[in-house]
This record gives C-alpha cells, sequence and structure tokens, in this order.
C-alpha cells in the first residue's frame, strides 16, 4: 500500500501550512506512539473558510466541504510534529458542528473528515468518533475537528515527548 504522502499526492492534496494557534497551545502533541491534535477549524488563507451554523447560514454540503478542511489542518499539524508518513492510523475524531435549533446532522458533516481520512490512510483511517453540535464556536466557524492518531516509534528527537 502507498504511504499517506504519496496517497496524498495521488490524490492532488498539498498540506497546508499549519494554522497558527489562536491562544495557549500547541497545534500537536506526541504522547508515547499518540498524537494528539488540537482542535482545527476551517481555516485557509489564514482566514476562516465560512461563518456561522449549520442548519441556518451553512447547508450539509458545505459543512462536509468545511470539515475535509478542518482535518487536513490537523494533519498538517500532525505532519509538521511527526512527519505524515509516521502515522500509522486513526484512532479516533472528535468533531464539533455550531447547529442552529433543530439541526442533527452532524454526524453527516463529519463525515468530511472521516472520508478524507479514509482517502488518505485506507483501512488503517478508520476510526471511533464522536459528533458533537453546540452553540457556538472559536471565531464564529461552523467546524472544528480534533484528531488522535497512532505514529510509529519515537524518533530520537521526540524522546521524553
Amino acid at each position: 500500500m502507498a504511504t499517506p504522502s504519496e496517497r496524498l499526492a495521488e490524490l492532488g492534496i498539498t498540506l497546508p501550512p499549519v494554522p497558527t494557534p489562536a491562544g495557549a497551545y500547541i497545534p500537536a502533541r506526541r504522547f508515547g506512539d499518540a498524537v494528539y491534535t488540537s482542535g482545527q477549524v476551517p481555516v485557509v488563507d489564514g482566514k476562516p473558510a465560512a461563518l456561522g451554523k449549520l442548519g441556518a447560514e451553512v447547508d450539509a454540503e458545505e459543512g462536509y466541504r468545511l470539515a475535509r478542511i478542518c482535518a487536513l489542518n490537523a494533519l498538517a499539524a500532525a505532519d509538521a510534529l511527526v512527519g505524515i508518513d509516521a502515522i500509522v492510523g486513526v484512532v479516533k475524531v472528535v468533531g464539533f458542528v455550531a447547529s442552529a435549533p433543530g439541526f442533527t446532522g452532524q454526524p453527516g458533516v463529519l463525515n468530511g473528515a472521516s472520508d478524507v481520512l479514509g482517502e488518505v490512510f485506507g483501512e488503517s483511517g478508520r476510526h471511533a468518533r464522536s459528533a458533537v453540535g453546540v452553540a457556538e464556536l472559536p471565531l464564529g466557524v461552523p467546524v472544528e475537528v480534533e484528531l488522535i492518531l497512532q505514529a510509529g516509534t519515537a524518533h530520537a528527537a521526540e524522546a521524553g515527548a
């Protein structure tokens, strides 16, 4: 099977630059063989790709696209930390969807993140997931995604992480 970087190239996907944290945290942290990403919002070129709530200003199809952007931003954070080819699997995806009253399509929105992870990692991209509807998200964005990934053996520079 192709490596994650080869799959990204085959898919025509270039990971974006790691978004600058908006607070006192880091984009990703390794602990043993786990890589935890901070929640990533759909930022493109330093700006939110959309604002609003699902079921009001944003429809489910757009939400799906935004969740995909969030997942790619999270992969960029993991890539910067350990290298994308060190990722051997996706353990869990946690997604938050800013939802208007009555909107119950959070799982469909989060499929945007799940689907791109499956495209990149194949069977190793299958994961547990939570899709949570919330009243508001940072910057007024509609979607936020965080990942828990499994990485291969730690490199000497990461020892003690």
